[in-house]
């Protein structure tokens, strides 16, 4: 049992991922950071799914750096702890993708 969060952009194709084993304190984090509490199972996901909007991720963003103190530069996020770097690529990477998805 464990978290396996990803993320999907609108053409339905995987462009974040984060794994948590079932007693990894992290996983809650990424769900409360994402407003997303609602499917944390506790050992696991509840295997249901949700679509957030480019501000929530933004939001997400900002509590992240508020919740650890750093930036977002990718090049601070190689020095972080291997959970810390997963949860805020995760989120980079979904911003990234609803960002791109604003200018087509």
């Amino acid at each position: 049992m464990g978290h396996d969060i990803s993320g999907f952009n609108k053409a339905g194709k995987e462009i974040a991922y984060a794994r948590f084993s079932m007693g990894n304190y992290n996983a809650h984090i990424l769900y409360s950071l994402l407003d997303a509490e609602q499917y944390d199972g506790g050992v696991s996901g509840i295997g249901d799914e949700s679509t957030f909007s480019k501000q929530q991720i933004e939001k997400a963003l900002d509590a992240y750096n508020q919740f650890f103190g750093n930036s977002d530069a990718p090049s601070e996020s190689d020095n972080l702890p291997w959970d810390q770097k997963q949860i805020l690529n995760f989120i980079l990477n979904c911003l990234a993708t609803a960002t791109e998805g604003r200018k087509m």
